[in-house]
């Protein structure tokens, strides 16, 4: 096994890949997409082996933390099967997986089965009408039932993800927290990012700080800044009273690039950098010749690719509200 080999041009260790199996999404949240998106073809996508691959040879060369994300991952035909090889891969420490929450409720048993260690569930309001307006889905419920679903489940971590946004949800800061945490979850509260060009709202009226989160839950909670790390990039705070945490992504307010431990694979094969950058590596060609040349069990050819597009990261990301976007790229197709 290569320990050493995924290290960036700044010293900084690369353990943690997130994979998009799937650019597709059974909602359309309009900071997301716009309501009218076009996806990938079947022949532009990696095939659910080829990412599988890929996992392998990222865990091979000391990738510890693996995240599975999309669009929408559980939307992906045969997704567990792929979900079970990565997770039973020899020096994987953890395999987590972001979703919507539409699948969970039939769902939610299996991955606990083939163990995904940790689920983390994208939900930006309570009401079931403002659900409609921002996922422009009528799934409320059906989410609902899929966390009710996964909280009765013994996962080593289970997360509620919210983007919050200045007059549109907002005020629910406080019944998204206990909802959370009364359901022996930990919450994280995101700062909108601005990829892709979206017409529902415009992201600089709309854009509310991390700092103004923790304060206007301040009012309510007891909360005390956490040493605690899980690969990511949030910043947790310790809930008085409670064994959960409550935590902030803030991609604007307090740049968190300095400790960055990530690459993003998307679904056609592009070895994504950085977020906020388009520095990539289209791995595509080198996946599919080093499967059909190597077998699964050696792979010098991507091991080396791999490592020639770690040169490429960037020391950081520029976001500016201000501006039009520069990555024009939605979420959906990044990968979350």
């Amino acid at each position: 096994m290569i320990t050493d080999a995924l290290i960036d041009p700044f010293g900084r260790k690369i353990d943690y890949l997130r994979i998009s199996v799937t650019d597709k999404c059974d909602f359309r949240c309009t900071y997301c997409m716009d309501e009218d998106v076009t996806f990938l073809s079947r022949e532009q996508v990696l095939s659910l082996e080829e990412i599988v691959h890929v996992a392998k040879t990222f865990i091979r060369m000391g990738t510890k933390h693996i995240r599975i994300t999309g669009g929408e991952p559980l939307v992906r035909k045969n997704v567990l099967w792929a979900l079970e090889q990565i997770a039973n891969t020899e020096g994987l420490e953890e395999l987590t997986i972001t979703t919507n929450g539409s699948q969970l409720y039939k769902m939610a048993q299996s991955l606990y089965d083939i163990g995904v260690s940790r689920i983390n569930i994208s939900l930006d309001t309570l009401k079931a009408d403002r659900f409609f307006a921002l996922t422009r889905k009528d799934k409320f419920q059906q989410v609902i039932k899929g966390i009710e679903a996964a909280s009765k489940l013994p996962f080593k971590r289970l997360k509620i993800n919210s983007v919050m946004m200045k007059n549109h949800n907002d005020d629910e800061l406080y019944d998204l927290t206990k909802f959370a945490l009364d359901h022996n979850m930990d919450i994280s509260f995101i700062e909108e990012m601005p990829l892709g060009v979206i017409t529902d709202h415009n992201r600089a009226e709309t854009y509310l700080s991390s700092d103004d989160v923790i304060d206007a839950l301040s009012q309510y909670y007891t909360l005390t800044p956490s040493d605690i790390k899980t690969g990511g990039p949030t910043r947790y705070y310790h809930v008085a009273g409670s064994s959960h945490k409550v935590g902030v992504i803030s991609p604007h307010s307090h740049n968190f690039c300095d400790t960055c431990n990530r690459v993003r694979l998307t679904v056609e094969g592009r070895l994504l950098l950085c977020l906020g950058n388009e520095h990539s590596k289209d791995l595509k060609s080198v996946i599919r010749s080093s499967m059909q040349n190597d077998a699964l069990d050696s792979s010098k050819e991507l091991e080396n690719a791999i490592i020639e597009a770690l040169a490429l990261k960037p020391q950081q990301h520029h976001f500016n509200l201000d501006e039009a976007p520069q990555i024009l790229r939605f979420m959906s197709a990044t990968g979350g």
